[in-house]
């Protein structure tokens, strides 16, 4: 008989144990996949922002003769436009290129119209994400002015400010959903670990009444929290790096686009894993060692 009671208490430690692992693996994959979310909404976020670019116009009015003297004055100008601190990328456009682009743009195949080197060279800036903002475009607008042999510099500042504001919109959006998730990470692994430690209660208060000391009763149960936090994150990490993976192959994407992000990743997912399991595990634990016996029934 004693044989089968002993039996019939492993088999639901067991089975609490893998209820457990199963609910840390669940809420610590969708955690995850919101931290992949965030990671590569903000990369997109920045290359968008890398593409809305300013100009930098050269001075389209000299002489002929002193064409070489302007084309290296020009060179040194575009060397410093690249060190500027605003300045992510820059394109030097030439006046036959800005001719080119011209006419290609009106579908223009002939010269009939105009001389292919009426337009002024420039210099294309793509600006460092940062700088997109509407509080610090106006100081990189005159960053670039500043450099000499610049003599305007135009930019389309409403189509930037709707897209700075827009895409910030949507990654607040996305860090509150991240943030969501982190709570209901918190509930539901706290409720999972209570449940098992509920249905111990009677053990717990049974060592302590015999005399054994809180820090020796909560020592196996904070061991078992890290193993059970350590295989629940892992089991989390294995099933999002297989839809990661797959998902990936499908767009074309690299699999792993920022090592260090990705290693953060999956440090903060063991991280909470762990430390969800171990906190709620120490909560509850003390909760039974400071309740009556009687209490016990009604808990």
């Amino acid at each position: 008989m004693a044989k089968s009671v002993d039996e019939f208490n492993k088999k639901r430690l067991r089975s609490s144990n893998i209820t457990v692992v199963i609910s840390i693996a669940l809420v610590l994959f969708l955690l995850g996949l919101m931290g992949l979310i965030l990671i590569n909404a903000q990369k997109y976020s920045d290359y968008i922002k890398e593409q809305l670019v300013v100009n930098a116009y050269f001075d389209e009015n000299y002489d002929a003769k002193d064409s070489v003297k302007i084309a290296k004055l020009e060179e040194e100008t575009f060397k410093k436009v690249q060190t500027l601190a605003p300045v992510k990328r820059a394109t030097y456009i030439s006046r036959e290129m800005a001719g080119k682009e011209a006419k290609a743009s009106m579908g223009i195949d002939t010269d009939a119209l105009f001389e292919e080197n009426i337009f002024p060279s420039s210099i294309e800036v793509a600006l460092k994400p940062e700088y997109v903002d509407p509080a610090k475009i106006d100081e990189a607008i005159k960053t670039l002015k500043s450099v000499p042999g610049i003599v305007d510099v135009k930019n389309n500042s409403t189509l930037m400010v709707d897209v700075y504001n827009n895409l910030n919109r949507i990654l607040k959006w996305i860090l509150g959903f991240s943030i969501l998730f982190l709570v209901l990470a918190v509930v539901l692994i706290n409720n999972s670990i209570r449940l098992k430690i509920f249905s111990k209660r009677f053990i717990i208060k049974t060592m302590q009444l015999v005399g054994a000391k809180r820090r020796f009763i909560l020592k196996p149960f904070i061991i078992e929290a890290v193993i059970l936090g350590c295989i629940g994150s892992f089991l989390g990490l294995v099933a999002l790096c297989g839809v990661w993976y797959y998902f990936t192959q499908e767009i074309g994407s690299a699999f792993v686009q920022d090592n260090q992000q990705y290693f953060w990743l999956v440090l903060l997912v063991f991280g909470v894993g762990i430390f969800i399991t171990v906190l709620s595990t120490i909560v509850a634990t003390w909760r039974f060692l400071k309740t009556n016996v009687d209490d016990l029934y009604y808990s």
